[in-house]
């Protein structure tokens, strides 16, 4: 699996790294909130391992930010073992709660038990969790995009924008729409960012393809969908 760690406990982090690497997992590390839900939001893992004492953002707001487009398992580290902790935890979208200090053995086989669930999850997925438009279709559980049967290799932010406009098809999103659904943030106008991410999702789902699916409406926004052309 591929396994992201946010732990603010840089030997713990290693020590995690290092044994989940001895595993045949892929590991990525990360010290803080910040750049943890950064990471998680550019790089499609099928598991993260999260801290919840967290400098820039603690793990709570790294996991609700988190939910709010991307339901990978996330199994929650901390040294909080209240009740009410745990609940918050789980409530707020966690899989599963392990509390420091905790035996490798423990963390191994629930990363295990995480990594069944979420296989059994993809084998039995029903028909509803696949998007499409076209010949471009998007499978939401196994994080698959595919054009004409060709894989694209798409970023986690790219992936969720196309998911958007996959749900909306035919219905134009203005950069407004996708700087707050995609990237969650107040929006600057005076900013390309959106611009720039449609271009390059642009350039992977259309430039390929003989059939362009990817409309820019001038004056108004963006829109996904099948033309007579």
């Amino acid at each position: 699996m591929k396994i992201l760690v946010i732990e603010d406990e840089r030997k713990l982090a290693e020590y995690l790294k290092r044994a989940l690497s001895e595993h045949n997992h892929v590991v990525d590390v990360s010290y803080d909130g910040v750049s943890g839900l950064h990471l998680a939001q550019e790089i499609q893992y099928d598991l993260i391992l999260l801290d919840v004492m967290l400098p820039e953002k603690d793990g709570f707001t790294v996991l609700t930010e988190l939910r709010k487009r991307d339901r990978v398992p996330v199994l929650m580290l901390t040294a909080r073992d209240k009740v009410e902790d745990k609940v918050r935890g789980l409530q707020d979208g966690a899989d599963d709660y392990l509390v420091k200090p905790f035996a490798l053995s423990e963390l191994l086989a629930r990363v295990l038990a995480l990594g069944r669930r979420r296989a059994s999850n993809i084998t039995e997925s029903p028909k509803q969790n696949i998007l499409q438009v076209g010949d471009l279709e998007l499978d939401l559980l196994r994080r698959r995009a595919t054009r004409n049967g060709i894989r694209l290799d798409l970023t986690a932010k790219e992936f969720t924008m196309l998911a958007l406009m996959m749900r909306k098809k035919g219905e134009i999103l203005s950069r407004l729409d996708l700087a707050e659904q995609v990237w969650d943030i107040n929006f600057n106008s005076n900013t390309n960012v959106v611009e720039v991410a449609v271009r390059r999702l642009r350039g992977k789902v259309d430039d390929p393809f003989q059939v362009k699916l990817l409309h820019t409406v001038r004056g108004m926004g963006y829109v996904l969908e099948l033309r007579d052309e």
